[in-house]
């Protein structure tokens, strides 16, 4: 039956004979029955909002109870308070069958994994922090038997406070380098931005088809970002190309040089040096500072004259130090760009038009903000020295104090195994004097029974045993066996 029109009222009718609950409309100023298709269509074209499910509390459950102790029906009760005779009947049941009527918790779905099981996933990470959350995943079940998803992984190892990150790319450094590091980051701590706006920073980077973000993740917790197990060195991206060069400065910025061929000292001087360095030494007097790192072409013998006869102060740079100039940040931004062009690019000639094109495009502010961070990152620089410095010292502290405990540990065992021997050696010379004392005795008593046996010759008893018996300390016990 199809209902159309619109109707004026709806109602629910109980049935008490069969206790279900139909559904019935008035329509025309009769009562239909619905069909329970024809009642869920009638009730969404209507917009009846059915009411959801609740949960009675303990001042309604205590009413319920209250009446139906002073007699009165579960029918009653329901049409009173408007709740479901089920409802009542499960929960006079339940007060007569342990006189409860509080609801009982509900603990949810039981957790997959054991204890045991979630320390076998932080080992296993920690073993092997480049494992994906896959892995981990396939370890536990081949161990344990226990299949649980990725997402179960990562929610237990983020208990434990470790999280998927992409580890730091670092380069090799030595005591040298270090100490280099922190002597320059001291001397430019206190520079002003006045100062930092005479320096261009310059740099060669390898640009090619291929994606070089090699972005892999590991396991590690907060604040253990720069730690040797989560990091990864790797000196310079190799592969087919285009090798660039830039240099920026405050406020400004040179032309891309891109080339396909090595760079060299007779390129460096004839094309960098003199077509771009030289224009910003001129404009901006000897104020003018040029940044180049330590590389075999940037420090060749042919550059010193050249340097010298433009007038050109070069800036000290401590080796192996990208992180300390800004530019390479500059690349970064270089670098998604291109991999962010749709379609992807296929051809040489078209990386090197874009890559002069977006080279152009990188805001200005955002070079500015790079070069203004020089102060920060040498105070970071200073701190972070100074922390491992402390680290070191409280680690060797440590060291001496155990070695220290370890020393006097010893000197008391081996007092005390002196200690041992000497009670040792006492207490067998006492049984060996006890012993023979006893049989000389027990002789005498026998000879003293039979009289016609003549005595023998008295025995002098000496005052040290003639052998000891062999003694074996033992000295995690201290005690002698």
């Amino acid at each position: 039956m199809q209902i159309t029109g619109n109707h004026q009222m709806a109602r629910i009718v109980r049935h008490n004979d069969e206790s279900v609950r139909e559904g019935y409309i008035r329509n025309g100023g009769k009562e239909v029955k619905l069909f329970t298709s024809a009642l869920k269509a009638f009730q969404c074209n209507n917009r009846i909002v059915m009411a959801q499910r609740k949960h009675l509390d303990d001042f309604l459950r205590g009413r319920i109870i209250g009446r139906l102790e002073c007699g009165r029906t579960q029918l009653e009760v329901s049409e009173e308070l408007g709740i479901a005779q089920s409802v009542i009947s499960r929960l006079w049941q339940r007060f007569q069958d342990d006189g409860n009527v509080s609801r009982c918790y509900n603990t949810g779905r039981p957790r997959v994994t054991t204890p045991n099981e979630d320390r076998y996933l932080a080992v296993s990470a920690k073993r092997n922090r480049r494992s994906t959350a896959s892995d981990l995943s396939r370890q536990l079940s081949s161990a344990t038997g226990t299949t649980v998803s990725r997402q179960t992984v990562y929610r237990r190892l983020g208990h434990i406070g470790l999280y998927a990150r992409s580890s730091v790319r670092c380069v090799p450094l030595t005591a040298t380098h270090c100490r280099l590091r922190l002597a320059w980051s001291r001397e430019h701590a206190l520079w002003t931005p006045q100062q930092w706006s005479c320096v261009m920073f310059s740099d060669e980077s390898r640009f090619s088809l291929q994606s070089d973000s090699r972005r892999t993740f590991i396991w590690r917790a907060p604040g253990t970002r720069y730690h040797q197990e989560n990091t990864i060195e790797r000196h310079r991206y190799g592969g087919a190309g285009w090798l660039v060069w830039g240099g920026i400065i405050l406020g400004s910025r040179t032309d891309l040089h891109v080339q396909s061929v090595t760079m060299t000292g007779h390129i460096y001087r004839d094309v960098i040096l003199e077509q771009h360095v030289c224009l910003f030494r001129g404009a901006m007097g000897a104020e003018f500072l040029f940044m180049d790192d330590n590389a075999r072409p940037h420090r060749a013998n042919i550059l010193d004259e050249c340097l010298q006869s433009e007038d050109i102060t070069r800036m000290d740079w401590p080796a192996y130090s990208p992180d300390l100039n800004p530019i390479e940040h500059v690349w970064d931004m270089l670098g998604r760009r291109i991999a962010a062009r749709q379609p992807p690019l296929t051809c040489l000639p078209e990386l090197r038009r874009e890559l002069l094109d977006e080279w152009c495009n990188i805001p200005q502010d955002q070079i500015d903000n790079l070069i203004l961070s020089m102060p920060r990152r040498s105070i970071l620089l200073c701190k972070s020295v100074s922390l491992q410095q402390v680290c070191n010292g409280k680690s060797a502290s440590l060291n001496q104090v155990c070695n220290g405990k370890s020393a006097s540990l010893k000197q008391v065992y081996a007092n005390e195994l002196v200690t041992t021997r000497q009670t040792c050696h006492k207490l067998a010379a006492s049984n060996s004097l006890q012993t023979i004392a006893k049989a000389e005795y027990e002789d005498n008593l026998r000879f003293e029974r039979t009289p016609d046996i003549p005595l023998p010759k008295p025995v002098v008893l000496t005052t040290q045993p003639a052998r000891l018996c062999e003694v074996k300390i033992d000295c995690a016990n201290r005690s002698c066996i």
